[in-house]
């Protein structure tokens, strides 16, 4: 049966993630895998693009990312992790990065009240309160 403390332990023990996915409304293994360290491998697509960046972004890169839904388009990116991964530092820097990130429930409500506080001060200024 599934073991979800074990399905923790070998994502947080990986080195890479690999979903490549054609479809995801949301994706919580990525999320997971940057909070451990370790780095996604996903394909643009739902949550996964919004999650992930791609190390060639810069400074806010966190993982590795693709377009194309075809076996070559993974291959390339998949060349192109391993290539990274061969000098520390880049490697660090993204899994750092990943590490950095919140994607808790704090940071959207936080969100939320900043949204419905617009709209009340937009409905004060139009005298419909």
């Amino acid at each position: 049966g599934f073991d979800e403390g074990l399905a923790h332990l070998i994502e947080a023990g990986a080195d890479l993630f690999l979903m490549p996915s054609q479809f995801e409304p949301c994706g919580l293994n990525q999320m997971y895998s940057l909070r451990y360290g370790t780095v996604p491998v996903v394909r643009r697509t739902g949550g996964l693009a919004d999650t992930v960046r791609d190390e060639k972004e810069g400074a806010k890169s966190n993982g590795f990312v693709f377009d194309d839904y075809t076996p070559a388009a993974l291959r390339e990116t998949l060349v192109r992790a391993l290539g990274v991964y061969q000098d520390g530092k880049r490697w660090l820097r993204l899994q750092r990065a990943g590490m950095g990130l919140d994607h808790s429930w704090d940071r959207s409500a936080r969100e939320y009240v900043k949204i419905y506080e617009r709209a009340i001060s937009k409905g004060d200024r139009n005298g419909s309160r």
